[in-house]
């Protein structure tokens, strides 16, 4: 099968509706994932990408519904395979732009042990995670990420599990790139995304995106009260200072948190050695040329 070879990136600037899908999100009312939707299409735009040169992979959730509303290549897959899935496509055809969403469901209960080896290998994917701290696909039960004393249909008298951090698992488990966006603040949270899709490596945006059906506790007015801009003076490069302020609850920050340059990716490593290997193919073949 003849590999497909993505283009180069369009001279001229595309609008938001090209990368629209003829599908209209099927989320309810206020859901904080259209503001994560238009930020992923205002960061396609911003990129000037072709949508054929883009492959967005979810898992099962509400936000999983995601490549749905999108123009570009999508994969629906199972629940919490994603990373598996976009790192396939990625190794198949590096050249392709693959970008991973999901809820805090998808990828850190069923999806965890994927999540953490997808973290360590560093394939340059980005993974833009819709946290609304709560199962709303299967109508509202505790999640890995909603806090202690958490009251919904799974946890009647309160969650007594401590909400699982998914900065600070990114960042011990491999991410290069880990950063904390609010669906409330979709320019900003498309400026992460940016980021994340130009740093070659993996890529996590943890995106506060609250469910305003099951979830009355964090929402939109709590995490506008609630959060901050992480401080001008930060430097992404102090893994040791990234972690501390994503352990901070009073604020909770916003922003890049840790970059890490220079590591080689999955996916340029494998590249490297399909060129020695090819290589070496031709010499053999020289060989056999010469003494058959």
């Amino acid at each position: 099968m003849r590999e497909v070879t993505p283009s180069q990136t369009l001279k001229q600037p595309k609008a938001i509706d090209d990368y629209k899908s003829s599908a209209k999100p099927t989320w309810c009312p206020g859901c904080g994932d259209f503001g994560v939707l238009n930020a992923v299409l205002n960061t396609l735009r911003v990129k000037g990408y072709k949508t054929e040169d883009v492959v967005i992979v979810s898992g099962i959730g509400c936000s999983s519904r995601f490549p749905f509303f999108i123009g570009t290549y999508g994969f629906h897959g199972v629940h919490g395979r994603a990373i598996p899935i976009a790192t396939g496509v990625k190794l198949a055809n590096p050249k392709l732009k693959v970008l991973v969403v999901g809820g805090d469901g998808d990828a850190f209960a069923i999806g965890g042990g994927h999540f953490i080896h997808g973290m360590r290998r560093n394939i340059d994917i980005t993974y833009v995670i819709m946290d609304n701290e709560i199962y709303g696909l299967t109508k509202g039960q505790t999640s890995p990420t909603s806090n202690v004393g958490f009251i919904t249909k799974s946890t009647p008298k309160g969650s007594i599990d401590r909400p699982l951090n998914p900065l600070t698992l990114a960042m011990i488990s491999g991410a290069t790139f880990v950063a904390r966006g609010f669906s409330g603040k979709p320019k900003e949270l498309a400026e992460l995304i940016v980021q994340g899709i130009d740093h070659p490596g993996m890529s996590v945006i943890d995106v506060y995106s609250p469910c305003p059906t099951f979830n009355e506790v964090n929402t939109f007015k709590f995490f506008r009260e609630a959060t901050e801009q992480i401080p001008a003076g930060h430097d992404p490069s102090n893994r040791s200072a990234a972690l501390e302020l994503a352990l901070q609850s009073d604020p909770l920050y916003l922003g890049l948190f840790y970059k890490e340059e220079g590591l080689e990716s999955l996916d340029r490593h494998v590249e490297r050695l399909r060129a020695e290997d090819a290589d070496s193919s031709e010499v053999l073949n020289r060989l056999f040329d010469q003494f058959s």
